[in-house]
C-alpha cells in the first residue's frame, strides 16, 4: 500500500498511483484539505489565520461568499499540469475560466504581454522597428518544430542557447525579458477515492514507523497503517530536509480591478526581475467575484516573490504600488524545503515547498520527479494511458 500526506503534489500522485492499481491510503493531520495551500471559507476563519483582531468590516459583505487560496496558482492552457488532470480524469469534476490577460511591468508601468502578431504590432512595450522583429520571432516560434530541422533556420537547439534565438533577431533587453518571463514564463483528491483510494482527514500524525531503514507504516490514534511507500510534504519529515531559502506572499483584498489592465477580473502580472534590480521576478496573479471566492465587486490579489532581504516587505513594494488602494492585507513569510532523503533507500517520498511562481509547471516538475523515484521510470502520458486501459478497460472509464 502506498500512503500519502495531503497537499497538491500529494493529492495528485495519490490519484496517479490509485488509476495505476495501488491502494492507496491518504491521511491529513487537518480537518481540510491542501494543507499550506488549502482554500479558506469563511472570510472570518482568513482573519483568524492571519491573527488579525476582530471581524471583517460590513464592507465585505458575507464571509461564506469569500473563497481565499492561500498558494493559488494558475494552470498553463497547454501546461503539464493539464495533461495530468486529462490522465486522472479529474476534469469531469472540473470546470476552467480563461484569466482576461497576462501583463508584465516596464519602467513602473504594466503593459499585457502581446500574444499574438496582431497585438505585437499594436503593442506600446517596442519601438516600430522591434516590432516587426518581434513579429518575425513569433511566427519563427509557432513553426518551429523540434522533429524538423527545416523549421531551424540555422539554430541547433542542442548547442545554441535562447539567448542565440533572441540574437538572431536581434531583440533588445526589454524584450528578452518579457518574453523570457512573462511569455515562457521561466521562473483532485476524489479521483484517487473513485480508483480505490481511501481518505482520512484530521488524523494526527504521532510517528512514522520505521523497520531497517525503510518505512513500514504510520502510527496515528495509537493504530499503525502499514504501508510499502509514503510521500508527504516537508512538514511531516522535518530531519530529511533542508531550507533553500524563503517566499513572501500577500494576500490583498481590493474594491476595484487592477489599473491599466481593461478593468480585467482576472489578470496575471510579472515584474521581471531586471526591472527592479532583483534576482527574482515578482509575480501577482488577480481573481475576483466573477470566479466566486470573493462577495459582489471585490476582488482577490496575491502577490509573491522569493526573498532575498531582511525586509522581505520591502521587496515587493514596487507590486503592491501597482494595487493600490488595498482594502486589507494578509502577509506571510514562509520557508522553503526540499528534500535531503530522496526516498530510494527508506521509500520516503517529500514534495518540496511552493515555490512563488503563479503557475502549476516547477510544481508538475516535482511530481515528475518524484513519481520517477517511486516508480523507477519516467511519467509518461500515453504509457500510464495504456496502464490504466489495461487494469480498469476502456469501457469502464468512458
Amino acid at each position: 500500500m502506498c500512503l500519502t500526506f495531503s497537499l497538491f503534489q500529494e493529492c495528485i500522485l495519490s490519484g496517479i498511483m490509485s488509476v495505476n492499481g495501488k491502494k492507496v491510503l491518504h491521511m491529513d493531520r487537518n480537518a481540510y484539505y491542501g494543507g499550506e495551500s488549502a482554500s479558506i471559507t469563511p472570510l472570518e476563519d482568513l482573519y483568524k489565520r492571519f491573527n488579525l483582531p476582530g471581524s471583517p468590516p460590513e464592507s465585505m459583505g458575507r464571509g461564506r461568499d469569500w473563497n481565499v487560496d492561500l498558494i493559488p496558482k494558475f494552470l498553463m492552457a497547454n501546461g503539464q499540469l493539464v495533461k495530468m488532470l486529462l490522465y486522472t480524469e479529474v476534469t469531469r469534476y472540473l470546470d476552467f475560466k480563461v484569466i482576461e490577460g497576462s501583463f508584465v511591468y516596464k519602467g513602473g508601468k504594466i503593459y499585457k504581454v502581446p500574444s499574438t502578431e496582431a497585438e505585437a504590432l499594436a503593442s506600446s512595450l517596442m519601438g516600430l522597428f522591434e516590432k516587426r522583429r518581434f513579429r518575425k520571432f513569433l511566427v519563427y516560434v509557432a513553426n518551429f518544430d523540434e522533429n524538423d530541422s527545416r523549421t531551424f533556420e540555422g539554430v541547433d537547439p542542442k548547442k545554441n542557447t535562447m539567448r542565440d534565438v533572441y540574437k538572431k533577431f536581434d531583440l533588445g533587453q526589454d524584450v528578452i525579458d518579457f518574453t523570457g518571463h512573462a511569455l515562457a514564463l521561466y521562473r483532485t483528491d476524489e479521483l484517487s477515492a473513485i480508483y480505490g483510494g481511501t481518505y482520512m482527514l484530521n488524523k494526527p500524525i504521532e510517528e512514522i514507523v520505521i523497520e531497517n531503514g525503510k518505512v513500514v507504516g504510520v502510527k496515528s490514534e495509537g493504530e499503525v497503517a502499514r504501508c510499502k511507500q509514503l510521500i508527504c510534504d516537508p512538514s511531516y519529515v522535518s530531519d530529511r530536509v533542508k531550507k533553500v531559502g524563503k517566499v513572501i506572499r500577500v494576500i490583498c483584498i481590493l474594491s476595484h480591478p487592477i489599473k491599466n489592465t481593461n478593468d480585467a477580473n482576472s489578470c496575471q502580472i510579472i515584474i521581471p526581475q531586471n526591472q527592479v534590480n532583483r534576482k527574482s521576478d515578482i509575480y501577482v496573479c488577480m481573481i475576483s467575484s466573477a470566479h466566486n471566492v470573493a462577495a459582489q465587486g471585490k476582488y482577490i490579489a496575491i502577490v509573491s516573490t522569493t526573498v532575498e532581504t531582511s525586509e522581505p516587505e520591502k521587496e515587493i513594494k514596487p507590486a503592491l504600488e501597482l494595487l493600490e488602494p488595498i482594502e486589507q492585507k494578509f502577509v506571510s513569510v514562509s520557508d522553503l524545503f526540499a528534500p535531503t532523503d530522496l526516498g530510494r533507500e527508506s521509500q520516503i517520498f517529500i514534495s518540496r515547498t511552493y515555490d512563488a511562481t503563479t503557475h502549476f509547471e516547477t510544481t508538475c516538475d516535482d511530481i515528475k520527479d518524484i513519481y520517477k523515484r517511486m516508480m523507477g521510470s519516467d511519467f509518461d502520458f500515453e504509457e500510464m494511458k495504456r496502464k490504466k486501459n489495461d487494469i480498469y478497460g476502456e469501457e469502464e472509464l468512458q
